[in-house]
This record gives structure tokens, C-alpha cells and sequence, in this order.
């Protein structure tokens, strides 16, 4: 049996991460077309890749290959009539809404997607690619790459807070039958 191989990579970083903003549909906070391809060497051989529909996680995808493909359930959560504002705004105006925001998986206070619904879609997505053997290098956002390991490990959605996803980061998963977490050694590498 051959083994699915995903490589999840977070987008770069954008403005609305540096300022502590819920995400719009933004550009990338670097020359990113400088960095076109410059990653396309980083695998032995070239795999499938990915990215969610927004700007950011497109471009990033450019530094895999020339192509990437849009994966609509790799879209950011969807943060209803939060997005673009400044998490230090809506701790002030709704200290009440964030709080159960943060604290139950069901909840979804700004009308969008709540965590538990982003924790489904994903785990829809990661089921989609099981019967598929290759690599696939997944370009998306950090919420959907913690989802993403909440699913693999089988963790319940209350610890989503507990993750923290850096721009650029990655990380690797392996599906033989179930799906594992995958750390590859970095110290030593010449």
C-alpha cells in the first residue's frame, strides 16, 4: 500500500497577522514575487500543490510551483463580520462573544464558521485525499492547519487554541490506514 503524504505549509505573513487583525483577502507582507520557485526544489520529486482560494495563500503556493491548484475546503475559517477587525477591538466591543468564541467549538458569534465547523470541513478534505497515494504540499492558513492535526490526532476541537502556527511554517502528515504526525530531523542537515 502506498502512503498519502501531505506537507501543510502555512502562508506567508501578511499585514493583518503582524497587526493582530482577523484576515481579509490580502497580499502577502514581502516581495513575493521575488520568491516565485523558490522552493520548487525543496522535495525529491515534484509534488501535487495546493492552495486555498485567497490571495495570500496563492502566492505563497507560487514559491512550490508555477501552477498551483485551488482547493475551495482549504479556505480560511470564515470569520463572518469579525474579518479585518483587530482582535484588541472586539475584546473591547465584545468581550462576552469572543470569550465563548474561544471557549466552546460550537460557537460562532460573529455569523461565520465556528471552530468545530472548520474542525468538519477539514477532516472532509483530509478524508478526500486518503485513498490518494503521492504528495501533496497544501498551502493554507493556520486555522485550517491546526484543524488539520486536530483531525490526524484525533484531538478534540477544545484544544485548537493550543497549536500555534508560524508564517511559512510546515509540517508533515502520513496516511497508511490512519493518519500520523511526521517530524523530520533539521539539526544535521548540511
Amino acid at each position: 500500500m502506498h502512503a498519502t503524504r501531505l506537507t501543510l505549509v502555512c502562508h506567508a505573513r501578511t499585514q493583518a497577522q503582524k497587526r493582530g487583525r482577523f484576515a481579509l483577502d490580502e497580499s502577502l507582507d514581502m516581495d513575493w514575487q521575488a520568491a516565485v520557485l523558490s522552493e520548487v526544489g525543496r522535495f525529491k520529486r515534484a509534488p501535487r500543490v495546493l492552495c486555498g482560494p485567497e490571495l495570500r495563500a496563492w502566492q505563497t503556493a507560487l514559491m512550490f510551483t508555477e501552477h498551483p491548484q485551488v482547493e475551495p475546503l482549504l479556505r480560511e475559517c470564515d470569520f463572518g463580520r469579525w474579518q479585518g477587525q483587530a482582535l484588541d477591538d472586539i475584546q473591547q466591543a465584545e468581550p462576552a462573544a469572543l470569550n465563548d468564541w474561544l471557549c466552546d467549538s460550537r460557537a460562532a458569534p460573529h455569523g461565520g464558521e465556528s471552530v468545530g465547523q472548520l474542525c468538519e470541513r477539514v477532516g472532509r478534505w483530509l478524508h478526500s485525499l486518503e485513498p490518494l497515494p503521492g504528495h501533496v504540499v497544501a498551502v493554507t492558513h493556520p486555522f485550517v492547519i491546526r484543524a488539520a492535526l486536530l483531525h490526524a490526532l484525533q484531538c478534540a476541537p477544545a484544544m485548537f487554541g493550543s497549536i500555534d502556527i508560524e508564517p511559512l511554517s510546515s509540517v508533515e502528515l502520513r496516511f497508511n490506514g490512519r493518519w500520523r504526525l511526521r517530524l523530520e530531523a533539521s539539526i544535521g542537515r548540511g
